[in-house]
């Protein structure tokens, strides 16, 4: 596996001028350029950079060569000199010739907003899985750009641009990235069977599944962490954590569903990131219940859900029932409160308010609750009164003989899921 001389070089903080090219074909996409360019800034203080200063540029299609433009490239070349930056962060993709191009004509490290997002997800990877997909989806970005990498793959020492995959290997053998990306394919194909393993295991227990998405830095996993004490990093700041955490969370009634915590997506999601993390995003596919949780303060509220949607529309899992949890409440104005949907489906919380967080336990109770049913279980059958507790909310029990009497509400999917061993037990109502 290749190295990086990251940890081994010192390090020069990135100092840093944005750019952004706003085309036509983005005009009729309906991306917001600056929504995507405030983004931008805030992965790049994420990221450890210094922003200097933001540099727009409008145009019909981008300049094959320059991308921005040669008149734009010289503006960009003495903002760089006067403001004293080594580094200029695009909001677009380049091609490595661009790349290759700009660093000429430019002298600074050139980095592309796929680049810069890929770069925060090596530094945030904990587990094997997140380690294998995030090095995945770096070299597959990089390996049809290797000619236009030049100062990004020979520079030493650290900064933006240099975690993860390394240099020198990178610029020399082609073939050996293809072989390098072929292995950690079977790696990841091996960790999506455990996956699904797993998977397949929680369906056979019965056990219902609730998924956490939304935006990055919208709460998740303040949310995880307040509604099950699970150990999970909390930072205010885009991608905190990246790996999937699921935690089992009680509800009302005794009844317990595992509550999983999956990565934060973000307007532009560079494609070989979503491939590479396609496995663990998946983990929304198998949920009965999705909670969308939303940053309410945020001034980019409503462009942020809609990209939300948009990733679960790509995933297969629009169609699943979801509720709307505005978090962040505390932080909001007055007027962006009045702004905000009401009603079944909706609700405004602050995950660090006790009485908002039983709210939440109270309607996910709800929404998976189904009919009443009243099952007769011999006294004997220990394993049916522990089956029905666990999928099913116990409402009362009695004793009728040696029979225990069960009043329990339960939801049309799991019935149906156990059945073959319930429904011969059912009373007549």
């Amino acid at each position: 596996m290749a190295t990086t001389t990251h940890d081994t070089e010192t390090e020069v903080q990135d100092r840093a001028i944005l750019v952004s090219l706003v085309t036509d074909k983005i005009k009729r996409t309906g991306i917001d350029p600056e929504l995507s360019l405030q983004e931008l800034v805030q992965l790049a203080e994420t990221a450890g950079v210094e922003v200097l200063d933001v540099l727009r540029q409008n145009k019909e299609t981008p300049d094959s060569r320059w991308f921005i433009g040669k008149g734009k490239v010289e503006e960009l070349r003495m903002a760089a000199d006067g403001l004293g930056a080594n580094t200029a962060i695009f909001d677009q993709e380049l091609s490595g010739a661009q790349v290759r191009n700009l660093e000429e004509a430019l002298d600074l490290k050139i980095i592309d907003r796929t680049q810069l997002i890929l770069d925060i997800f090596a530094g945030r990877a904990k587990t094997r899985e997140g380690i294998i997909q995030v090095e995945l989806a770096q070299l597959s970005y990089l390996l049809p750009r290797l000619s236009g990498q030049g100062k990004n793959l020979s520079r030493q020492g650290g900064g933006i641009g240099t975690r993860g995959p390394g240099e020198s290997k990178l610029e020399t053998d082609r073939r050996h990235i293809r072989d390098r990306i072929t292995e950690l394919k079977r790696q990841l194909d091996e960790v999506v069977k455990t996956r699904e393993l797993h998977r397949e295991h929680r369906r056979k227990s019965g056990a219902v599944q609730v998924a956490l998405v939304g935006y990055t830095n919208a709460g998740k996993s303040t949310l995880l962490k307040q509604l099950t004490d699970a150990d999970v990093y909390i930072e205010n700041q885009l991608f905190a954590t990246l790996d999937p955490t699921s935690r089992v969370l009680q509800l009302p009634g005794s009844k317990e569903v595992v509550l999983t915590d999956t990565v934060g997506f973000i307007q532009n999601l560079p494609h070989d990131l979503v491939a590479s993390f396609r496995a663990t995003l998946e983990e929304v596919n198998e949920a009965n219940l999705v909670l969308h949780v939303v940053d309410s303060s945020s001034l980019m509220r409503e462009e942020q859900m809609e990209v939300v949607q948009s990733i679960l529309q790509d995933l297969g899992a629009a169609g699943k029932p979801q509720i709307v949890l505005f978090n962040k409440i505390d932080l909001c104005q007055p007027e962006q409160l009045e702004m905000l949907p009401t009603g079944e489906g909706f609700l405004k919380i602050s995950a660090f308010n006790e009485e908002d967080l039983s709210r939440i336990t109270e309607i996910i109770s709800d929404q998976l609750a189904g009919d009443t049913l009243i099952f007769r279980i011999p006294g004997d059958r220990g394993d049916l009164s522990s089956l029905l507790y666990r999928v099913g909310e116990v409402l009362e029990q009695d004793y009728d003989g040696s029979d225990v009497l069960y009043n329990v509400r339960l939801n049309k999917e799991d019935y149906d899921k156990w059945s073959y061993k319930l429904a011969e037990f059912v009373e007549p109502q």
